[in-house]
């Protein structure tokens, strides 16, 4: 490996870097000595690409995606394919994690002229930018004909490329618009449970997830319809929740020897996963299992949280200073050859070797048999049941087999750690790392460890400071000790949500204040006033060709919906009576699509169920404050917040409650507060978790 590593690094000094030698993205660096001219996104490009009157490439792609190795391969490292590009076409690579703003408006076009999108996204734009053609990955002969028929009518016919640019543009604008309700009532009980029923056609009760070839994860939208569920006494949801989180952790998604989950599987067993491992998805998981421990206090679910933080703290954490974004879905054989899923897989002969005579038992455990096997006579490791029945089965005990998985891991683990490492993408973005640190806050509220509280403290700090511009806003990247772009609006809902988190495990004024400041300025530099809805970019990031409203939740809740939700708790914490008004309105303005789209709103659905409440304050006052804080927080009760003190407090809700020598909770609803009582086995039975 090491001759073949020196050998690559030797082939690039002969190369000549391309524009993109001087960025800080990995996925960027990975391109710089292509043979296309590639240029980093710019206004000075699109310049360029004006005085030449040139057509523009527009390639989009992460560092951990699959198939976009797979097209640089095939095209993008070819010198016929590279030579044609940089003769017609002004060539621009764009890393979609560092740029979602401008991913966003490309994907929007792909969706309207294909009707899907993913990665590789490569478009092809006027050379202001706008677009004319948009689709995923190419063979190198589709790529070559689509840059020459481009070319070809960019030449003979460009009025005909004018046109269709600007009737795409006008549809990228419709896109982006709010469609307003038809008439001025608010959402209702109604609203949510309606939108439940029109979801659950889509959801797989047997194998969990959605109905689908492909199955991806979705935890915000799991840990709404749990909480719904829960608030309704919905048996058949409560089911279906712990049925996909049962096969998610049984299934190849999840690293069963390392930890971790994969961003998708490529079947609808949960078997396959498409093998690049992302922060924000396992961020959230780790949330979602929390909340579910806490719910149904399941084994599994807490081995899961464990397993999953173990797996960020040793791969995709960055020291004191935010979480590293992913791990590729390729790694490199013993040929020196990328593959997908490499470092992950086991043949038979190989576990065999590996773990001697305990591989008949391990053999039934992880599915070696005609259910576990991939290409190549490569095994996935996957489960096909729970420890108590396989116990049952083969005559263990439940220790027992605990030390026996111990033992596997432990051997199997020693001898991955001897392969090639899928690459790793170590720039810190904001947002996803503010996602991680609540992801930590959720585990210790859920476990009760103080190693999760203090790397959430931790780790919140570097976003309290790090990634702070001078005039207060947020950085969106991190990396090498050097903070760049300027922040989007993800950035601040998921770190005003973290310090929130932060400020119920340690009733700390101060992060209440910061996520104060980041609203404040969020709503200053971001939100159209019409609608109070914000825009994905502030008034001070680039302008493009379109300015566009996050509003539609996916893998991760729009940003918008995360704002909202933001919005609501401080207008109870801080008792602020305009935010509660302003994440009302948003709510409110989105009722339209809603109605059309309910899978997409499930985090606004969420937000709906607090507005309709009831809502519940739980004010803790005196020395005990954070230990009966503690047992709340180990409760499901997604239908509250909690304030503390362990003495006088100038919060709202616990002004003039202190009582020297007491500890006393008040549980509060409608600014209407029961009386005071002692300890939180009293307070519990004031909280109601119905939703009618």
């Amino acid at each position: 490996m090491g001759c073949k590593e020196n050998a690559n690094e030797a082939m690039e000094d002969e190369k000549q870097a391309n524009d993109l030698i001087n960025e800080q993205s990995p996925y960027l660096l990975q391109h710089a000595y292509n043979p296309v001219n590639w240029k980093p996104w710019s206004s000075e490009a699109f310049e360029v690409a004006k005085q030449e009157n040139k057509l523009v490439v527009v390639s989009i792609g992460y560092a951990s995606c699959h198939w976009c190795h797979v097209m640089e391969e095939e095209s993008f490292e070819n010198d016929s394919v590279a030579k044609l590009m940089n003769q017609h076409f002004i060539n621009i690579k764009v890393d979609r994690e560092e740029r979602p703003d401008v991913d966003q408006i490309y994907m929007d076009a792909a969706q309207l002229m294909t009707g899907r999108g993913g990665w590789p996204l490569n478009c092809i734009t006027l050379p202001d930018g706008r677009p004319v053609y948009a689709g995923t990955y190419h063979t190198k002969d589709q790529w070559l004909q689509v840059l020459d028929q481009l070319q070809t009518l960019f030449v003979k016919s460009p009025d005909k490329m004018e046109d269709y640019a600007s009737r795409l543009m006008s549809g990228l604008e419709k896109m982006n618009l709010v469609s307003p309700p038809e008439n001025s009532a608010s959402f209702t009980v109604s609203t949510v449970v309606d939108a439940v029923e029109k979801m659950k056609p889509q959801l797989d009760r047997s194998l969990g997830g959605d109905k689908g070839v492909q199955k991806f994860p979705m935890p915000a939208k799991l840990d709404f319809l749990m909480r719904f569920a829960y608030q309704t006494n919905d048996s058949t949801i409560l089911n279906y929740i712990e049925t996909t989180l049962e096969k998610l952790a049984f299934g190849g998604i999840y690293d069963q020897i390392g930890g971790g989950f994969a961003r998708y599987a490529v079947d609808s067993l949960w078997h396959v996963p498409h093998f690049e491992k992302m922060l924000y998805d396992n961020a959230q998981l780790v949330s979602l299992y929390s909340n579910a421990y806490k719910l149904t206090e399941n084994s599994l679910y807490k081995s899961v949280i464990t397993e999953t933080l173990n797996f960020v703290e040793e791969e995709l954490t960055n020291g004191n200073e935010g979480f590293y974004s992913s791990l590729d879905a390729d790694s490199t054989t013993p040929n020196g050859e990328l593959e997908e899923g490499a470092y992950y897989v086991w043949t038979e002969e190989e576990l065999k070797s590996i773990l001697g005579d305990d591989f008949n038992l391990f053999q039934s455990y992880y599915s070696i048999n005609k259910d576990g096997l991939w290409d190549h006579n490569n095994y996935v490791l996957r489960r096909m049941q729970s420890d108590s029945v396989f116990s049952e089965k083969n005559n263990l005990d439940q220790a027992k087999l605990e030390d026996l998985k111990s033992g596997w891991k432990s051997k199997l683990l020693s001898q991955r750690e001897k392969r090639n490492k899928p690459r790793l993408d170590d720039k810190v973005l904001t947002s996803w790392s503010a996602l991680m640190v609540s992801g930590y806050v959720d585990a210790f509220k859920a476990l009760g460890s103080d190693h999760y509280k203090r790397i959430a403290i931790k780790q919140g700090e570097f976003l309290k400071s790090t990634v702070r511009m001078q005039d207060g806003g947020l950085y969106h990247m991190y990396k090498d000790g050097k903070s760049t772009v300027t922040g989007y609006l993800e950035d601040y809902a998921a770190a005003i949500q973290a310090f929130i988190d932060i400020y119920e495990i340690t009733f700390d004024t101060v992060w209440l204040n910061e996520a104060e400041i980041l609203s404040d300025y969020a709503i200053s530099h971001f939100q159209d006033e019409e609608h109070g809805l914000f825009y994905f970019t502030s008034k001070n990031n680039d302008a493009l060709i379109s300015r566009k409203l996050d509003l539609y939740d996916n893998v991760i809740p729009s940003s918008n919906s995360i704002m909202a939700y933001n919005i609501y708790l401080l207008g109870h914490y801080l008792d602020k009576p305009e935010y509660l008004e302003l994440s009302q309105k948003m709510a409110e303005a989105v009722m339209t699509d809603l109605e059309g789209a309910p899978s997409g709103f499930f985090n606004w659905l969420t937000v709906m169920m607090d507005h309709l409440g009831p809502f519940y304050e739980v004010a803790i006052s005196g020395e005990k404050a954070m230990e009966y804080a503690a047992e709340f927080h180990s409760d499901y009760l997604p239908n509250c917040l909690v304030v503390g003190s362990t003495n006088e407090s100038t919060l709202p809700l616990l002004e003039n409650r202190y009582q020297e020598g007491k500890t006393l909770v008040y549980v509060c609803v409608n600014k209407t507060c029961k009386l005071p009582v002692d300890n939180v086995e009293k307070a519990l039975p004031l909280i109601e978790n119905t939703f009618q």
